[in-house]
């Protein structure tokens, strides 16, 4: 028997009201982002089937930051292959996302395309292969959600290059070891504007759909073969969640990937995907009442991955 999601949803708007989440702020790094109002809350589900549910903000758009991590990594290995994993590894890095102490002892080749280097690196990849990168990924997402309008926003994506000299330390290091491609400079501006797309959270559980669904996205085109999609799923479950991913495969047990802009995405294969944001993130980058949401909604319906 399905879930009442609607019941689930409203009780889950209704007991993350309760919960304190006074030690978790806004991202103040990137000022575009400190600014978004901190009690801000939305979370959607989008079944396989087509239903869709939803609670709170669920049509205010909000950065997604490196929640489009996964989808330009999904654009990269369909125009690469698995020529990609020569590139980009695929393990746990065990360390915060935009640290270089892995790059540096391995030479360059990042850990897995989830931690900066590695979404950097797949962003030199699209830019050897789409004549407009810095749209590339927008333009996908656009098509998987059926919002053609979907854009970066060009005020955060100033504020991510006037404070981005920890990510273009990342693509030197790279380049330095002979491990990326094209100029810094654009692979960079690519890379923050992909971090700068706007998405709401009906928008992003609409654009997931195809990870729960055996590659298929919302309107029934292959957006990845069905292996291809499980093993996307597989890094999320590993490496999407900062280092806080084995906490949240203890705590939540699905396939998700963060962004400080305080939303998540994850879903439950052959069920549904679901975007939950809210902007207050934990010590390690994550949303807090995101993952309290999700605990809960597993809870909920009694099923994770495991």
């Amino acid at each position: 028997m399905r879930a009442d999601y609607t019941s689930i949803l409203a009780d889950i708007s209704e007991r993350i009201k309760q919960r304190d989440f006074q030690t978790a702020r806004n991202a103040d790094y990137i000022p575009a982002l400190a600014a978004v109002p901190c009690d801000r809350f939305a979370m959607v589900i989008r079944h396989v089937n087509g239903a869709e549910f939803a609670i709170g903000d669920a049509d205010i758009p909000f950065s997604i930051q490196s929640v489009s991590k996964v989808f330009a990594l999904v654009l990269a290995l369909r125009s690469c292959g698995d020529d990609l994993w020569q590139a980009v590894r695929r393990e746990p890095s065990g360390s915060a996302f935009n640290s270089l102490i892995l790059l540096e002892q391995e030479e360059g080749i990042p850990r897995n395309p989830f931690i900066n280097a590695g979404a950097i690196r797949v962003c030199d990849m699209i830019s050897s292969r789409f004549a407009n990168p810095d749209r590339s990924v927008a333009e996908f997402l656009g098509r998987l959600c059926k919002n053609p309008e979907i854009r970066a926003d060009n005020e955060v994506y100033l504020s991510e290059d006037q404070h981005g000299n920890r990510n273009r330390a990342i693509a030197y290091l790279m380049k330095s070891f002979g491990k990326l491609d094209n100029p810094v400079e654009s692979v960079v501006r690519a890379y923050f504007k992909q971090c700068a797309i706007t998405m709401s959270a009906r928008e992003l559980a609409r654009a997931t759909l195809f990870l729960a669904n055996q590659g298929v996205g919302i309107e029934g085109s292959e957006v990845l073969s069905p292996s291809e999609a499980r093993r996307i799923n597989a890094l999320m479950l590993t490496c999407g969640m900062y280092d806080g991913v084995g906490d949240f495969a203890f705590s939540v047990g699905i396939p998700a990937k963060s962004g400080v802009g305080g939303a998540i995405i994850g879903v439950i294969p052959n069920e549904f995907s679901v975007c939950v944001w809210s902007p207050r993130l934990d010590s390690r980058g994550n949303s807090a009442p995101g993952i309290a949401a999700l605990e809960i909604l597993t809870d909920a319906i009694g099923r994770s991955v495991f």
